[in-house]
């Protein structure tokens, strides 16, 4: 029976793995006829990968900081200008040309549900936490399919009418990356309307 890699791919299972790889190949360093050289070059790769690994989770925990703080931003912003614009459209001087002239007219949508799709963009937050977005158009929200790594086949997962979607189910194995794919297709009226989105490939990192 074929045996798998010994080499580990998640960067908290490599860490262990080295780890241990280390400290057990200098307790049999003349067993093995190892030179003093070897066991620096290990201890140096380990020192490595503990540095490079470190850098990466401190950059990945900032880009998520920083993401979660431009989404408040942006929100707290968009509510006081729809709050300052009310007022503007509600005073007598306000006419449609200001509207435009101020760009808080918004365009037509000649959107035909019957032959649109969504457009799905995700983003992994890692652990199996994946956040999904789409824009409504004029439809009620989205019915969400979804196929796991190993599935055969897409099956429902969710309906949101308010975007993003946050998929937070756990990994299928712990520590494991995993594939996913999304589609998605527009509601109106608690049914499903027009053509499925393309399909979202997202990688899913422990």
């Amino acid at each position: 029976m074929a045996k798998s890699d010994y080499f580990p791919h998640p960067d908290s299972d490599l860490l262990i793995w080295h780890d241990r790889f280390k400290v057990n190949l200098a307790a049999r360093q003349a067993e093995f006829g190892l030179s003093a050289e070897d066991i620096a070059s290990v201890d140096s790769d380990n020192q490595e990968l503990h540095t490079k690994i470190g850098e990466v989770n401190a950059a990945s925990a900032a880009a998520r900081h920083a993401t979660a703080a431009k989404t408040a931003s942006r929100d707290n912003i968009e509510s006081r200008v729809r709050a300052l614009v009310r007022r503007i459209k509600a005073h007598p001087a306000y006419s449609d040309a200001l509207g435009n002239l101020l760009g808080i007219i918004g365009s037509e949508d000649t959107t035909k549900l019957s032959e649109a799709k969504p457009v799905l963009t995700g983003v992994d937050q890692t652990g199996g936490v994946v956040v999904l977005n789409f824009v409504k158009s004029k439809s009620d929200g989205i019915n969400i399919y979804c196929q796991r790594e190993g599935e055969s086949e897409f099956v429902f997962l969710a309906r949101d009418t308010i975007p993003p979607y946050v998929d937070n189910r756990s990994l299928l194995v712990a520590g494991k990356p995993e594939l996913r794919r999304y589609t998605a297709v527009y509601i109106l009226k608690d049914a499903e309307v027009g053509q499925y989105s393309d399909e979202l490939v997202v990688n899913c990192a422990p």
